[in-house]
Formats: C-alpha cells, sequence, structure tokens
C-alpha cells in the first residue's frame, strides 16, 4: 500500500511514517518502479504500537528495541520486562506529581492567609516558615530548597 492509505489507515501522517522508516522502526518500504513506496499490510499494526508505546512513554529507541525482528518474533521476555518497568516509572512520577500538587496547594494556601500587616519581607519570611513547618520546603545550611520526595 502507498505512504498516503497507510497514512490514512494508521492515522498518522505521512511525514511522521517516513521518519519512522528513517529511524529504523518500521522495515523500509520497496520503492515502485515510480518511486512510490509500497508498504506491506503489517505496516498498520507496527505503526499502531509505535504510537500506543511513545504515549505510554517509551522512547523510539527503547520501541526499537522491543518491536519483533520480523513478522511476529516477539522478545515476550524483555517486552514484559520493559512493560513493567515503564508501569514502575509512572507509579513514581504519580508519587512526584501528588507530593508537587500538595507542596503547591499548602503554597496557595499559606499566601492566601497570609498575615497583611506586615512588610512584604516578613510575609515572605512567614510563608516560608509555615511551609518548613509542614514539610514543603527544607532549610538546609542557610538556603531554602524544596523537600526532597519520600
Amino acid at each position: 500500500m502507498r505512504i498516503g492509505e497507510l497514512a490514512k489507515l494508521s492515522g498518522l501522517a505521512a511525514s511522521r511514517i517516513r521518519f519512522y522508516e528513517a529511524a529504523g522502526l518500521i522495515l523500509a518500504a520497496e520503492r515502485q518502479a515510480n518511486g512510490y513506496r509500497d508498504y506491506p499490510p503489517e505496516a498498520v499494526w507496527t505503526l499502531e504500537i509505535i504510537a500506543s508505546a511513545q504515549s505510554a512513554g517509551f522512547s523510539l529507541d527503547q520501541i526499537r528495541h522491543l518491536l519483533p525482528l520480523g513478522s511476529g518474533n516477539w522478545q515476550h521476555d524483555e517486552l514484559l520486562d520493559a512493560l513493567k518497568r515503564k508501569v514502575i516509572e509512572i507509579e513514581d512520577m504519580q508519587k512526584r506529581l501528588t507530593q508537587n500538587k500538595s507542596h503547591l496547594l499548602a503554597t496557595i494556601r499559606n499566601i492566601e492567609n497570609r498575615p497583611a500587616d506586615m512588610s512584604c519581607s516578613d510575609r515572605t519570611k512567614w510563608v516560608l516558615d509555615r511551609l518548613r513547618e509542614e514539610g514543603a520546603v527544607l532549610q538546609a545550611r542557610g538556603k531554602t530548597r524544596r523537600a526532597a520526595a519520600g
């Protein structure tokens, strides 16, 4: 099939398909006598796998190593290991995002509730003191830094 049909079936732009081909993620298409690329039918599902893996957070290099070497020659153990590692990465990211959100909400709450009768620098110190008490920021060697996750 030509690249236009493959683009329509996969939902990807022709330029993206050419990029994946150049990057070695899909087999190079055979060229017809007129120079048009001729893609095999399995290119559709290969592109679907690539797009799904990218949206799950896999890099193109990771995807390249996970795709089967030829039609249906999946390396199941490596694939399962990579999928399990990605789930752990996502869970770790979710924990960090939850902590970041909590710290931001604490910052907002403290800024909104700071005493109005203080000078600007005193209000800043008051807010930072509250955030330190809540564990949102730590004072380290005389400098303020974000609390480490964990």
